[in-house]
């Protein structure tokens, strides 16, 4: 399998309506609108890459290893948690976020929000590579395609606007809640790039 991105454009939220554990993985049923599932296709679950392993009408399956789960905020799925869900980008879409991997970095806490007219405020802490935080640039929260307000000592904060709240699950956040984060792949590339002299 080749490269998989997405855009970070959340199509819509989706329910988790079945979850079983094994013994270090767990298994997803989770309603969606999406009609039309290929077996093996990659789908971004809150900004976690995931194959397709069974579909049927508005429904499909997958299933989290263990490292995913050590990871990333699916440790805290249970059934009826509203998930953001996009499909894989196809050649011919057009980009209208940033290149998002599906790749967790990190999870972040809210630390705070607060609302400027129709627009929420958030702020994150967490265990955060600064030097890829960068000022009006580019981060990817539970797998929606966000710009960087301000970068603090202690974190980061964005900007929802009211779509971003009307078609995530981001609107549902409360201060102390955790999110997945994938810092910009761009910005990764040139920090690795600077550490090797380049």
């Amino acid at each position: 399998m080749g490269v998989v991105m997405f855009t970070g454009i959340i199509d819509h939220t989706g329910e988790i309506v079945h979850l079983e554990k094994g013994d270090s993985s767990i298994a997803l049923e989770i309603k969606t609108q999406f009609d039309e599932f290929t077996l093996g296709e990659s789908i971004s679950v809150d900004g976690i890459c995931l194959t397709v392993t069974g579909n049927k009408k508005n429904n499909f399956t997958c299933e989290l290893s263990s490292e995913t789960l050590n990871v990333t905020t699916a440790k805290n799925f249970h059934v009826g948690s509203i998930v953001n869900l996009e499909k894989a980008l196809r050649v011919s879409d057009r980009l209208g976020g940033h290149f998002v991997l599906g790749h967790v970095d990190t999870v972040a806490q809210l630390s705070e929000q607060k609302y400027m007219n129709d627009f929420l405020i958030c702020q994150f802490t967490g265990t955060l590579k600064k030097n890829y935080l960068i000022p009006k640039g580019s981060i990817a929260l539970n797998g929606v395609s966000l710009t960087i307000n301000e970068v603090t000592d202690a974190g980061f904060s964005v900007m929802l606007i009211p779509h971003s709240l009307e078609k995530t699950n981001l609107s549902k956040l409360k201060v102390g809640d955790s999110v997945n984060i994938e810092y910009d792949y761009l910005a990764k590339i040139v920090v690795v790039n600077q550490a090797m002299g380049g």
